[in-house]
């Protein structure tokens, strides 16, 4: 049925929009304003079941959206990330990545696709004339665009069509969850595993280099050695993670040159052991001076003295190397006598 088969009294009111356009061209305007044509009246401006049958559509669309956004939800928590799936003709691909790209394109699709058919379909599409104007807003220009959109509120129906506004309100609030949902990718909360190494009461200082437990013989005065815990492998899937907190660095230096008095007590005939971790940015520590018991990082030059607490005497390090507790066991070999009493590495924002 055409706008031109309903009887006038059922026609919305038509409206004047000409605002001064020039019919015939004259010296003072070459070009005549055609003026708009007739206005075209849809299915859903004259028949209220066409309108409900709109307002459902929209409403449809909205619900499967939202529908979408909890079945995202639900493949990112469910589904393995190692799971694949064959999918012709893409072949074998990752289940997980496939249920997350069709659910959340499902559901941004039905959001669009509902906002498009209730414009189309439920909105006034009445065409409108309008006069260009000075870029400033004055009062007058004020109260227009308010009263415009007052009444572009009024159009949309919005007011009326509950259905629409509660579902469209329920997607919209929906679909942010998707990304929240994602965060859990930036990973587990760390709790307390920046505070503790794998170092605890009875564990052997093992050599980096022989893999061997270290006896206080294996350290000479002035040497630099290196050490992990024991049970540490390299082939271990978390060597990398655990080497970056534990690895540790083994220096002997005559008792009466070690300058403070708990470094000392926490010592073994002057071997002590600190991390090798700078306190600046992480870097390992490699370079040793003899003569002045200092350790260099070779990234920014930050220098500890060994002698003294490992406390930081140049560069950008913010505090002193920490210092593991050790000594012998039952059959010579040096074990640590717990873990660091303070966390390794640099400093980070909850450290207390």
């Amino acid at each position: 049925m055409s706008s031109q088969d309903i009887p006038e009294e059922n026609l919305p009111a038509a409206q004047d929009h000409a605002h001064g356009a020039v019919s015939v061209a004259d010296e003072k305007n070459p070009f005549a304003d055609p003026g708009l044509p007739p206005h075209e009246h849809r299915m859903q401006d004259v028949d209220e079941r066409a309108a409900k049958r709109s307002e459902r559509t929209v409403a449809f669309l909205f619900t499967v959206s939202m529908l979408a956004t909890v079945a995202f939800i639900a493949a990112y928590v469910a589904i393995p990330h190692d799971k694949t799936v064959y999918i012709f003709p893409l072949g074998h691909i990752s289940a997980l990545n496939f249920a997350l790209g069709v659910t959340l394109g499902l559901s941004l699709f039905c959001i669009g696709a509902a906002a498009v058919h209730w414009a189309r379909t439920l909105m006034s599409d009445v065409e409108i004339a309008d006069e260009r104007h000075p870029i400033e807003a004055a009062p007058e220009v004020k109260a227009k665009v308010m009263a415009d959109f007052k009444q572009g509120a009024k159009e949309s129906v919005i007011g009326r069509r509950k259905l629409i506004r509660t579902t469209m309100f329920g997607a919209l609030a929906l679909f942010p969850l998707s990304g929240v949902v994602l965060l859990r990718d930036l990973g587990p909360l760390p709790e307390e595993k920046l505070r503790h190494t794998l170092w605890g009461k009875g564990k052997l200082l093992v050599n980096m280099n022989t893999n061997e437990p270290l006896r206080p013989s294996d350290v000479a005065v002035g040497s630099l050695t290196f050490a992990k815990p024991e049970g540490l492998e390299e082939h271990d899937h978390d060597f990398q993670t655990e080497i970056a907190k534990a690895a540790l660095m083994i220096v002997r230096i005559q008792p009466e040159n070690i300058k403070d008095k708990r470094e000392l007590e926490w010592s073994h005939e002057g071997i002590v052991a600190y991390s090798k971790i700078c306190t600046h940015v992480g870097c390992p520590i490699s370079l040793y001076e003899q003569q002045t018991h200092h350790v260099l990082c070779p990234c920014h030059q930050s220098t500890f003295d060994l002698s003294d607490g490992a406390r930081v005497i140049f560069g950008p390090a913010g505090h002193a190397l920490p210092q593991l507790r050790i000594g012998v066991n039952d059959e010579g070999y040096l074990e640590a006598l717990g873990d660091f009493e303070e966390p390794v590495g640099p400093a980070f924002w909850e450290r207390g």
